[in-house]
């Protein structure tokens, strides 16, 4: 089942009995980001804060912190149903047709897919009220305060929607945004995301002002996509309505040519001035620390438009797991095809809470040579945002690399620290607060797997411990005569 909109959703969730509502009134600093962090850790349901103090909107939270309500957000019971669709897609473009029935099924899938993409519409709800210049104030907003250190309020689940200033493609991202005052908010563009590269080109091409929208809300899928690390020229929309089976809708905002979903809460219009600056932060973030004050760009709303009964949506992060784990966790099992289609090699990936996903990756490959397992440890760091993995970790191709006990195991078992481990130094994300130097430092790979004498052995690499198929089915037919 697909969903319209954030409200369909919600109802949803209700009849799942997987959404609490809650009529006390709560503040939006500090005690929603308490009560969310306990319902993310303890697998709780989604929360609708129906009375938040010093605002008239209803916020929603954790909407996505499960894998199950993520399965759901994309239109699925299980996101194994999207990965097989990927497959399919890829397989297309892996594998063209020959035969005459093949191409007519090709045909078929790529019409599918055409009919999927973004579509201009005349009007849309996200606009069905418009403040423009004095009557923007974003403090009228429930947007929450997290952390006791935090600098203030931040937007934390925006879809923000820019342009390549030169070849005009769309990148949509969520970037935190904190609030400086009624009308202007932070721009955290991170040095490595696409956002970045646009203003970058600004700042050459001396471009005066860069129109940039924000979506809040719309369709769970499209809020998710938002999330997705994509090449820089993919559309994120479109590759929500080839999820979603459904083209996104768009229509065109107010106050600066930008195209946001029609069905957003609120949409909020502005721009960024290329070289203006401003300090940002401390932020509590994802990482379990607070990401320290810099400079980033500062975004000015010229225009706010939203519904007539808009749903506010927001997230918190803080020390794993957070409800953008549960959106990451769906992404990487998603794409796991598409990094296949580069590394053949690769049988699975986990990117597990504790690493931060840019910290720490798992990775089971079907070694086939010597050094088969930093061919791949090379690879990975060579493709889009795998490039600030801090930590690469190859396993042979039976370990179940979700398994965190197996996977200590066959670390503490299968790793000589002399000949296993590489130290490299190229791109870390901004958020890394252990380097010795911003956004440059050192990465770690690990070979875990079974080595033989090509690989420097001397001896022989010894048999697991594995207990006899014949006796393992003798005790499973004699288990309720041993009396235990």
């Amino acid at each position: 089942m697909h969903f319209k909109d954030l409200h369909e959703f919600i109802g949803y969730l209700e009849t799942k009995n997987d959404l609490v509502r809650i009529e006390r009134q709560v503040s939006s600093e500090l005690e929603i980001t308490e009560i969310a962090d306990r319902m993310v850790k303890s697998g709780g349901p989604a929360l609708l804060f129906e009375n938040v103090l010093g605002s008239k909107f209803p916020l929603v939270i954790n909407l996505f912190g499960t894998h199950q309500r993520v399965a759901w957000a994309l239109g699925v019971d299980s996101t194994d149903e999207i990965v097989s669709r990927v497959k399919k897609i890829l397989g297309i473009i892996n594998n063209p047709p020959k035969s005459l029935m093949d191409k007519l099924g090709t045909l078929t899938n790529l019409a599918g897919i055409a009919k999927t993409q973004p579509k201009l519409v005349k009007k849309g709800v996200c606009q069905e009220i418009t403040l423009i210049g004095s009557e923007v104030d974003l403090n009228k907003l429930p947007i929450l305060k997290c952390w006791p250190e935090d600098a203030g309020k931040f937007i934390t689940l925006p879809l923000v929607i820019s342009k390549d200033p030169i070849s005009g493609h769309r990148n949509v991202g969520i970037y935190r945004m904190q609030i400086f005052d009624s009308a202007t908010t932070g721009m955290h563009w991170q040095t490595h995301k696409v956002g970045a590269s646009h203003l970058r080109k600004g700042i050459d091409h001396k471009i005066e002002r860069m129109e940039v929208a924000v979506a809040l809300g719309g369709d769970p899928t499209t809020i998710w996509s938002g999330s997705m690390p994509l090449p820089p020229d993919l559309d994120e929309f479109a590759v929500s309505g080839i999820i979603r089976e459904k083209s996104v809708e768009m229509v065109k905002c107010k106050t600066i040519d930008v195209d946001v979903p029609a069905n957003a809460e609120f949409v909020l219009e502005g721009y960024v001035i290329p070289g203006e600056l401003r300090k940002e932060g401390p932020f509590g973030d994802h990482t379990g620390y607070y990401s320290l004050p810099q400079n980033y760009p500062v975004y000015h709303v010229t225009a706010i438009t939203h519904r007539r009964n808009p749903i506010y949506p927001t997230t918190m992060v803080g020390r794993p797991p957070s409800e953008d784990f549960f959106m990451g966790k769906a992404s990487e099992r998603i794409m796991l095809p598409a990094l296949q289609m580069t590394l053949p090699e690769v049988v699975d990936m986990n990117m597990p809470a504790e690493g931060i996903f840019t910290n720490y990756v798992l990775v089971s490959i079907k070694k086939e040579f010597p050094g088969h397992a930093r061919k791949v440890m090379y690879g990975l760091w060579g493709i889009g945002q795998m490039s600030l993995v801090k930590g690469i970790v190859i396993f042979d191709e039976h370990v179940n690399i979700q398994d965190h006990s197996e996977v200590a195991w066959r670390l503490g078992a299968n790793v000589d620290p002399k000949r296993d481990i590489i130290i490299v130094e190229g791109a870390i994300d901004d958020l890394d607060h252990a380097s010795s130097t911003p956004k440059f430092g050192a990465k770690i790979g690990i070979d875990a797997t079974s080595k033989d004498q090509s690989e420097g052995r001397t001896e022989e690499w010894p048999n697991e411990i594995i207990m006899d198929p014949a006796i393992k089915n003798l005790v499973d037919q004699q288990w309720s005569e041993y009396n235990l």
